[in-house]
């Protein structure tokens, strides 16, 4: 008897198409900052150290470890110039998706396209052997599925992310601050959002902030709140607290939401530039796979 669709084997191919998938295994994950891991891993970063890749050559400076001068240069050159390497670190990679009651709105469903690009991410992250940690959060971290390495561990990947519901309030400050206290090690930390928070954002992404993290936030939005198709007499209702407005939907109106929306997007893309994190808008109808091997390459946090 076939599987039902509510006992069927979960696989990341629910989330990615395999053909998808096979464009991935050649992305890694980038940081633009110099990383010290603990750790020492698969994943290159970008400094130079002592492994046995040479990487460059700078001049000897009195006080430099004569066991890494180049003797073959000071023969032709009659000059010292000390031999660079690079040196291989452990890269940490957290995501942190929403998964409150606001984002399980729209069509095509924006608690699929977080879901999805998490998946992706996460992917890049584990063919790599980066140390990958997923978390997800409501009111507070709702659960997280933490430390993982290595192409076997996307199972786990996917168990985490189709085994969650978008449901209940937000309160991302609750959950950055959780997530700060948890988090160990360098390197990326992407959060995946719609960003739309009655208490704001600026206090949790401040929790955030970390020298030895470069941050991005990659807001998701439905084609609905960015062009809602409404008219008429409506009562709208908060899906995550109940909160109940009624109002008479206008030409004007919907002028006026799309102007405030674009000055809260423009007001977090702003508040990101300002603190040296990296921001990006998609929507749910966008194709995940354009998003991802174009844009994100683009923005350099895949290469």
């Amino acid at each position: 008897m076939s599987p039902t669709a509510t006992n069927r084997p979960r696989r990341l191919s629910d989330l990615l198409d395999p053909a998808f998938m096979a464009s991935l295994d050649v992305l890694d994950v980038m940081s633009r900052k110099i990383l010290q891991g603990k750790l020492q891993g698969e994943r290159r970063a970008k400094r130079r150290g002592r492994s046995v890749e040479f990487a460059d050559h700078r001049p000897y400076v009195v006080g430099d470890d004569l066991r890494f001068v180049d003797w073959n240069i000071y023969g032709r050159l009659d000059q010292l110039f000390l031999k660079l390497f690079l040196e291989e670190l452990d890269l940490s990679v957290q995501i942190l998706i929403d998964t409150s009651g606001s984002v399980a709105m729209g069509e095509p469903s924006k608690e699929l396209a977080i879901k999805k690009l998490a998946a992706a991410l996460g992917y890049v992250g584990l063919v790599n052997n980066n140390r990958v940690t997923l978390s997800a959060f409501a009111d507070g971290l709702r659960g997280q599925a933490a430390n993982m390495r290595g192409r076997r561990y996307a199972q786990r990947l996917a168990d985490f992310l189709l085994g969650i519901r978008a449901e209940g309030l937000s309160h991302f400050e609750r959950a950055c601050a959780q997530l700060a206290a948890r988090r160990a090690g360098a390197g990326v930390l992407i959060v995946i959002s719609d960003f739309l928070f009655k208490e704001g954002y600026e206090a949790g992404l401040r929790r955030l902030t970390c020298q030895q993290y470069d941050l991005y936030l990659i807001q998701v939005l439905s084609p609905q709140e960015i062009e809602p198709d409404l008219t008429g007499d409506l009562k709208l209702l908060d899906i995550e607290d109940g909160d109940a407005a009624e109002v008479t939907i206008s030409a004007a109106l919907l002028e006026y939401y799309k102007r405030n929306l674009a000055g809260y997007c423009n007001e977090l893309k702003d508040f990101c530039r300002r603190r040296g994190m990296t921001y990006l808008l998609t929507n749910s109808a966008e194709r995940m796979e354009d998003f991802v091997l174009k844009t994100l390459r683009r923005f350099g946090l895949l290469k």
